[in-house]
């Protein structure tokens, strides 16, 4: 896991140096920069995980010296892909898996990607066609961004190193719409300043002769699979393909752990991970690391939970008390690394990943992407309505499981009856379909879209193109400031592939969500965690803190000269109004908390990105 930098034709050295040492926080062990023939400029920041030798080292080239690669990311399956490479006659100095993606793309050409279960952002420099191979891995997990600047062609992981060859920086023409649609920019091109483009995800191109072409590798449609009949066998399938996805994510040559909130995915994880190690010798030892993110007193307090998984393991635990007031003073500079807009504050996550870092571990494996798969959010859950419409047994079952998901705080988090709820989404989705209005996603003309039933279709959109895409950029970022690699088990594009085949009722049923993890990883976990109900989810406490710790903080925001001047904030008055009534507890609505922070947070960017170019 890293950070790459890279400019077609070359830079000059300084420069280019110190744009790279912008993103020394995604690389802190040590850096590399290959200026090729005037022609092209490659730049790496290494966190070393395998082969951490020199002879990982990036950039990397070829022995013939024609290829030279630099490679954000992991490829799991690197010792597979190795052997298969050496039976063709492919020899090997190192024991990286950046050697084996470099061999790869000289075996197979740009259809190497195919091979690789994974995360990667990457670019292959071929000296003799003059051409560069970009490729960014299925579903966005690793982030790549790029720019056309006075005839210069630039790409990094992250937009600040992008920043020292712009002659200004401008906000995006579209800033407003993102900030309104922040769920919804991530998976498109559109970046918060103006210039910057987004590598699309799941997509490959080259750039060569000034043009940059872009072309769609994977598309999951395209690679849905035959299921079991059965649902006993479909548990069974998905138990085998999620514990050989952890078994490959467990290849580390450093320390690894986990981020354990108690909930269903990260539970899965560790107990996987300890299930494996356990009939296993051939597994590292130094896997026991959990790190638990602690709300004390506020209704996103999952540590309880958490403790249940441990204590059933048999591990110990790093409890991490979210404190507000420790890093608060530190909250521009994180928006600066950040660099992005979210619904509620980075510190919680940021600290958490410090912690994990502070403790000596360097990978986690962690539960995203299975609420997005496996209809865990709320919204997600009402719309099997309209797969057991005929079905007044399914359909009471699939209201109870929504109401069962609620949080029990009812100050911060309203609650319908399950009659009205069944009535306005069938009034409203009917006038869809009369209307003859498809499922909004941008692969809804697929073929195979349709063949998908109505929540598989709402999950297909969530996983690929809103939620899910945001929360990976953000969880990117909550580890990388911290020089912290997150696996993704649930993210394996087998899984993938096999949970988008499935019907609603294997993700959805019989009293709960995500039926199939539940059935699958039961026998490993703590009945109380398999068989919860309820959902937190990790955030930030953000009504607590505006009416105590960080009371005085919102107050002198929202009040100062400087935010009521901000062209990036919106109705400045109407904010400060609805702050108030949250600061005085005249109401403690999260999502009013979550609206006042979306303009503050926009008014921090502004801050962090354009008034202050010097940070590195």
């Amino acid at each position: 896991m890293c950070g790459i930098l890279g400019t077609v034709p070359s830079s000059e050295n300084e420069l280019f140096e110190n744009a790279l040492n912008t993103m020394t926080h995604r690389g802190p062990d040590s850096y590399g920069i290959e200026n090729i023939a005037d022609e092209v400029s490659l730049g790496h920041r290494r966190l070393s995980i395998l082969d951490v030798s020199a002879n990982g080292h990036q950039p990397m080239f070829h022995e013939s010296r024609r290829y030279a690669v630099i490679f954000n990311g992991e490829i799991y399956n690197f010792l597979e892909i190795q052997k298969e490479l050496q039976t063709l006659g492919h020899i090997f100095r190192s024991t990286s898996d950046t050697e084996v993606l470099l061999k790869a793309y000289i075996q197979w050409g740009e259809d190497c990607v195919l091979k690789f279960n994974g995360m990667w952002a990457l670019a292959i420099w071929d000296a003799e066609t003059k051409k560069l191979f970009m490729s960014r891995d299925r579903y966005g997990k690793k982030p790549l961004f790029y720019a056309h600047i006075n005839g210069k062609f630039v790409f990094a992981s992250e937009m600040k190193a992008i920043f020292p060859f712009m002659v200004k920086l401008e906000v995006s023409d579209d800033f407003h719409w993102m900030k309104k649609n922040i769920f919804f920019y991530e998976a498109t091109e559109k970046c918060l300043v103006k210039g910057i483009k987004r590598f699309p995800a799941g997509h490959s191109g080259h750039y060569q002769d000034g043009e940059l072409k872009l072309y769609r590798y994977w598309n999951t449609l395209d690679h849905l699979v035959e299921v079991p009949k059965s649902y006993e066998d479909q548990v069974e399938l998905f138990r085998e393909l999620f514990m050989d996805s952890c078994k490959l994510r467990m290849r580390s040559d450093v320390t690894i752990g986990t981020a354990l909130s108690g909930g269903l995915d990260s539970s899965a994880t560790i107990a996987a991970m300890a299930n494996l190690a356990k009939n296993n010798n051939s597994y590292s030892n130094d896997w026991q690391h959990a790190f638990v993110a602690s709300f004390p007193g506020t209704p996103l307090d999952e540590s309880h939970y958490a403790k249940l998984v441990t204590d059933h393991l048999g591990i110990g635990a790093t409890f991490v008390d979210i404190d507000p007031l420790k890093h608060w003073d530190k909250l521009e500079h994180y928006f600066y690394l950040f660099e992005d807009l979210y619904i509620t504050s980075p510190l919680p996550m940021i600290m958490l990943y410090g912690t994990v870092k502070e403790n000596g571990t360097t990978v986690t494996l962690d539960g995203h992407g299975a609420d997005e798969l496996l209809s865990g959010y709320k919204q997600g859950i009402l719309e099997s309505l309209w797969d057991a419409r005929f079905n007044l047994k399914d359909t009471k079952d699939i209201l109870n499981i929504y109401q069962g998901t609620m949080n029990e705080n009812k100050d911060q988090f309203t609650r319908n009856s399950s009659s009205r709820l069944y009535f306005d989404y069938i009034i409203r989705k009917m006038g869809k379909k009369i209307m003859g209005k498809k499922m909004t996603s941008m692969d809804n003309s697929h073929p195979n879209f349709s063949k998908l039933d109505n929540l598989s279709q709402y999950l297909y959109s969530m996983f690929h193109e809103n939620i899910l895409p945001t929360l990976l950029r953000n969880y990117d970022r909550y580890s990388m400031i911290n020089g912290v690699e997150i696996r993704m088990p649930f993210m394996d594009h087998r899984i993938v592939s096999f949970v988008n085949s499935l019907p609603y009722s294997s993700k959805i049923g019989n009293g709960y969500t995500k039926r199939i993890v539940r059935d699958a990883l039961d026998p490993y976990l703590p009945k109380e965690v398999t068989w919860r109900k309820t959902k937190i989810g990790f955030s930030s406490p953000i009504v607590d803190w505006m009416q105590n710790d960080l009371k005085e903080w919102f107050s002198d925001t929202i009040h100062s000269l400087d935010f009521n001047s901000s062209d990036l904030v919106t109705e400045h008055e109407l904010i400060k109004a609805e702050a108030t009534k949250i600061l005085d507890g005249s109401t403690s609505d999260y999502t009013l908390a979550t609206k006042v922070w979306k303009e503050i947070s926009a008014y921090m960017w502004e801050k962090a990105i354009l008034k202050s170019r010097t940070k590195v």
